[in-house]
């Protein structure tokens, strides 16, 4: 094939389709504390995060590798279906740093992971230097020598 091997998905549906599976498969029905099935007023059952939403898995889920993901990401074509899903797992792992047990691993993931976030401490320092009279009398024996 000239230019490379053939895309692994070849339309944004595809892709969203696969996406969409990958987050659901990070969820379970809620269960009460009888372990029965939770359902809202319309009937639906209510779902549980179980699993985090991850870029690595995210693209396990596309059968591609981390990298393949991000090449894909600079195809027109899927560039907004990854960059939503990508999203989505950025806000799960910004939602842990508010969690004791997870803040360690969402800051690490955070930092490596996404733009503009950073673990570096930026200190702007400024000092002013004044004249002491040990500058002022060298400067003026200076003038005198010349």
């Amino acid at each position: 094939m000239p230019g490379g091997r053939p895309k692994k998905w070849n339309t944004e549906q595809e892709v969203n389709e696969a996406i969409n599976k990958y987050f659901a498969s990070c969820e379970r029905p809620y269960l009460d504390k009888n372990a029965e099935t939770v359902t809202n007023i319309n009937g639906e059952i209510l779902m549980e995060q179980y699993k985090p939403y991850t870029i690595g898995g995210l693209a396990d889920a596309l059968d591609m590798t981390r990298q393949s993901l991000l090449n894909y990401q600079k195809n027109d074509e899927f560039f907004d279906t990854i960059i939503r899903a990508k999203r989505k797992c950025e806000v799960y792992a910004e939602e842990r740093l508010f969690d004791r047990d997870g803040v360690n691993g969402a800051k690490f993931n955070l930092i490596n992971n996404y733009a503009g976030w950073s673990d570096k401490q930026e200190v702007k320092n400024t000092v002013t230097v004044e004249k002491s009279p040990i500058d002022e009398l060298i400067k003026s024996i200076e003038d005198i020598k010349k």
